[in-house]
């Protein structure tokens, strides 16, 4: 059996570029006892990948170089040597950037291919979801009537932190990137206003227009100076969640920005940086909430999916090109049974 591969070639500098990644084909080993065939149907382009890229040390390991890059898939077994999974199953896993991988089922979690499009575990029932729920109900606490700031709004996490902030009874207030985002987050999702930051001229007077009282809780994905401008609207005893920083991950630079420390003091508030993995106990109960909610319609969901395997890195750049709207997948094969 062939795999097509995509390995870490360099170490980008700024924005990644093709020639920070190798394509290589190869054929795998036969199989042996006690491990699987997997192909890969769906697989996740993350924005921590970037960081993961650096050797700078963080709360992951760096990708090697010369080896494949791995994130979030879906699978499908297609040979099992292994008690736990038979051909046919499907599975969750980081997985490596592969058409075909070889595992040892270790990491790996089943998956009912009729309980939610098999997408939807890379997304809104996945990371993204459960960063979502955990980050603004654990950390932002909302209650009914506060005001919610979320930055990239229109992403994966952001989409449903809003969402779920309206479930809670708050005003809910999304930054993103066009006009077709901001419209989409008003119109479809319940956003009670959305402010396009790439043609505001002032972000913090429209913030102010779209906040008349103030930010009780702010869900951060981006930083930089999106993030300056919610900081001097910040409500007493206000609190950050702070999920991702995109706007600075292929900085070469650390720009400098207002000192947030006055502020947090003045306005008594709650500044805290997560992993999602921090709340791993709380994953069942947030998967549960979750799927009831996407089944009850109370949950709308958007995936930007690139189709082949070899669209990977280009649906990687998308990213930072703010190309998406929701989840950003790449499918590579479709399930024997769809």
């Amino acid at each position: 059996m062939k795999t097509k591969s995509i390995l870490l070639k360099s170490r980008p500098q700024g924005m990644p570029t093709e020639e920070n990644f190798e394509f290589k084909e190869e054929e795998l080993p036969d199989l042996q006892e006690g491990l699987l065939l997997l192909k890969s149907l769906y697989i996740s382009v993350d924005p921590y990948m970037r960081g993961r890229m650096s050797d700078a040390k963080s709360y992951v390991a760096p990708y090697s170089l010369n080896e494949p890059i791995a994130g979030g898939v879906v699978a499908e077994v297609v040979e099992s040597r292994h008690d736990r999974y038979k051909a046919g199953d499907v599975v969750l896993g980081n997985l490596p950037w592969q058409t075909y991988s070889i595992s040892d089922g270790r990491g790996l979690s089943p998956l009912d291919p009729n309980l939610a499009p098999l997408s939807y575990h890379l997304g809104i029932l996945g990371m993204p979801g459960m960063t979502a729920y955990c980050g603004l109900l654990y950390i932002g606490e909302p209650k009914e009537g506060e005001t919610v700031v979320v930055s990239g709004a229109a992403g994966a996490v952001g989409t449903v932190v809003g969402q779920i902030a309206k479930l809670k009874g708050c005003r809910v207030v999304g930054i993103a990137g066009s006009d077709e985002k901001t419209a989409y987050l008003k119109t479809e999702l319940g956003f009670d206003e959305a402010i396009n930051y790439k043609t505001t001229s002032n972000m913090r007077e429209a913030l102010a227009a779209a906040c008349p009282n103030g930010v009780d809780i702010y869900f951060d994905n981006v930083g930089g100076e999106i993030s300056d401008a919610v900081y001097s609207l910040l409500n007493n005893f206000a609190r950050i969640a702070v999920c991702g920083q995109i706007a600075l991950y292929n900085a070469t630079s650390v720009p400098t920005g207002p000192r947030v420390e006055p502020i947090l003091l003045k306005k008594k508030a709650l500044m805290k940086g997560f992993i999602v993995s921090d709340y791993a106990t709380r994953f069942p109960e947030a998967a549960t909430e979750l799927t009831n909610w996407v089944k009850a319609g109370k949950l709308q969901y958007e995936e930007h999916i690139v189709e082949g395997f070899d669209q990977l890195p280009q649906a990687f750049f998308g990213l930072f090109r703010g190309e998406n709207t929701g989840k950003q997948l790449v499918r590579v094969a479709d399930y024997k049974t769809n």
